[in-house]
């Protein structure tokens, strides 16, 4: 595994983390439509690597409750501030924007809403509700967040039913509090296995980040404490820095580490296992629920 000392010196990105610019004709039509639409992406707002091959593929994800989140992540390049209300049409709008893309698979997430009582758990569900109502075929991923720990905000989620149920937990325990500070890495385990309860049909997923300061043997660990929750799916890509204020790379893993990775995860009972190093929480989202649907939990 190579190993770089973090540091606040840029470091040349490997061979293997370079992608193309976007630019296709696809991305470009559907660069328009979004904006349009007055809709957000975290294709966008998290400065996505895969922007241009998913948009390129007509897939993204859609960010809702606005741009501006209540967090400051160390590793993330989403804006922090303070938000201002809700868009009430925000849900007809989303879902009207996935029918007009003919989408088969949707992801949807959001920007921490911490001045919210129910973190936005409610705008979630108004939307997965809107777009089985206008695209009945089409599944509906969410990637939420912690909710602060609110179990009935996650069950007006879950009572909408998801096709899947994504809450990423991003880096180890040792590392979590250095790169979430406002979250909590048993939290995050606790809110998997809440929604495991509230609906055992559903599959659960979550993500990790890795580059952050954690070593192997800690990774390995995290993967154990997301299948002692009985998590179905998981991700696992490179962290990059998006600025210099933001924390800086360790490491950057090689092709054949995230390999290693992956058949860990696969050897834990993980469903599937989406690892690489430009893999993010909704990369080829479509597959990984195909592949949980294919089989069936082993826990």
């Amino acid at each position: 595994m190579e190993n770089n000392k973090a540091s606040n010196t840029p470091q040349r990105l490997p061979e293997w983390m370079k992608v193309r610019m976007p630019g296709g004709p696809n991305y470009i039509q559907l660069r328009n439509l979004l904006k349009d639409s007055q809709l957000h992406t975290v294709c966008e707002e998290a400065r996505c690597p895969n922007i241009g091959e998913c948009w390129e593929a007509r897939s993204a994800t859609f960010m809702i409750l606005g741009d501006v989140c209540t967090r400051r992540c160390h590793y993330c390049a989403v804006t922090t501030g303070k938000p201002i209300g809700i868009d009430i049409n925000e849900p007809e709008r989303l879902a009207q924007t996935v029918a007009r893309l003919g989408l088969n698979y949707c992801v949807i997430t959001s920007v921490n809403r911490d001045d919210l009582v129910d973190g936005g758990a409610l705008v979630f569900a108004a939307c997965i509700r809107k777009i089985r109502e206008l695209l009945p075929h089409c599944k509906v991923e969410v990637l939420i967040p912690d909710f602060g720990g609110s179990w009935k905000a996650l069950g007006k989620v879950m009572d909408a039913k998801p096709d899947v149920l994504n809450h990423n937990i991003e880096s180890v325990r040792r590392v979590f509090p250095g790169v979430r500070p406002l979250g909590g890495y048993d939290l995050s385990l606790e809110l998997l296995e809440q929604a495991k309860r509230l609906d055992p049909d559903v599959p659960t997923k979550s993500g990790i980040i890795v580059g952050m300061g954690e070593d192997i043997d800690e990774v390995t660990e995290t993967m154990k404490d997301l299948r002692g929750v009985d998590c179905d799916l998981l991700t696992i890509g490179q962290y990059l820095r998006p600025s210099p204020k933001h924390l800086p790379v360790s490491r950057y893993y090689t092709p054949t580490d995230f390999e290693k990775l992956a058949e860990t995860g696969r050897s834990l009972g993980f469903r599937h296992v989406a690892s690489g190093p430009l893999v993010r929480s909704s990369y080829h989202a479509d597959r990984q629920h195909e592949a949980a649907s294919r089989h069936p939990a082993l826990s």
